[in-house]
């Protein structure tokens, strides 16, 4: 279950920034990868920049590239009481939402997966991530009350890709990964709980992301009450797997610019039989990506990694 959208536009001739403002182009890319790998999972793109434009921040658009936030929506935290929360469908949420619902229709029933960023990151987008950072240590009482907000909006958004058609979701909380496990307990997992036990449940999964995670973030992480969680190069994967309930799923977690980027086909099979090796003994990890993979990312890079795993077909892999 690689995370890959962004690829598939070679598949289809479009540019990035088609996939990332219309429905149409970003289902066309992931039904194409679909339809090269026959995957028993597609997703919707990964765009960390959509729910920050919601709010008001200035987004950057550049071909080839993943939007960013160029501009934080506030300017102090004084702001965040007169901050508005957005709607789900606001601006582009609404191509994403479009998009869940478009390959819900694809004709083998693949399980579909919405996305979304976490609370925190979310927060740090709208203030600035360095303010935000701060803002824990010198005044938590501000980061608490956009959180909120962050949250609030959040809560109804994924409640949105369920009526969408979503069989899951992604929530992607990168930024959280650089706090302290003390902080990622308390401004993090606490808010993302909370969404969880109000938006999860048969038939739908949660899947929550943190690609700057290590093991000593593993116990504050698992505070959220996700049931599958989605980890970067840095989390110590089976050492996780050890850690964890066998109820617990652990996805991951080959290094997307080392592997995928910078790796020849080579490395990405040597890489990815190597993972699944070390893995082989927990039927709770999902092999994938530790991360969204970037536009550059190669068709051969990808062929070589399904080419791997299907080798290791025999041995049962967890299912969201």
């Amino acid at each position: 279950m690689p995370i890959a959208l962004y690829p598939g536009a070679v598949l289809t001739g479009a540019k990035t920034v088609d996939l990332v403002t219309s429905a149409a182009a970003q289902f066309d890319a992931a039904a194409a990868l679909h339809e090269r790998y026959r995957s028993s999972v597609v997703m919707s793109g990964m765009d960390l920049s959509v729910e920050a434009e919601a709010f008001g921040a200035e987004i950057h658009f550049a071909d080839g590239e993943v939007p960013t936030v160029t501009a934080p929506a506030l300017s102090s935290p004084a702001d965040v009481a007169h901050l508005g929360v957005p709607s789900p469908g606001d601006k582009r949420t609404a191509v994403y939402l479009e998009t869940v619902d478009k390959l819900k229709r694809l004709p083998d029933s693949p399980v579909v997966l919405g996305g979304c960023i976490g609370p925190f990151s979310l927060a740090g987008r709208l203030v600035g991530v360095s303010e935000a950072f701060s803002l824990t240590l010198t005044d938590p009482a501000a980061m608490h009350a956009l959180i909120e907000k962050c949250a609030r909006f959040l809560e109804s958004y994924v409640r949105a890709f369920r009526l969408a058609g979503a069989d899951g979701l992604i929530m992607a909380e990168p930024s959280a990964g650089l706090l302290s496990p003390a902080a990622v307990a308390v401004f993090s997992s606490a808010y993302i709980r909370r969404i969880v036990e109000s938006t999860s449940g048969s038939p739908f999964s949660f899947v929550l992301h943190n690609c700057a995670a290590r093991l000593v973030h593993l116990p504050a992480i698992l505070e959220a009450g996700a049931r599958i969680y989605h980890f970067g190069a840095p989390m110590d994967l089976p050492v996780a797997l050890s850690r964890v309930d066998p109820g617990c799923v652990l996805c991951g977690n080959l290094d997307p610019a080392a592997v995928f980027c910078r790796g020849t086909t080579d490395v990405v099979e040597e890489q990815t039989a190597k993972l699944l090796e070390s893995t082989a003994a927990f039927p709770n990890h999902i092999l994938s990506s530790g991360c969204d993979l970037p536009p550059q990312v190669s068709l051969a890079v990808l062929d070589a990694f399904h080419t791997a795993a299907d080798r290791f077909r025999p041995v049962s892999q967890a299912s969201p």
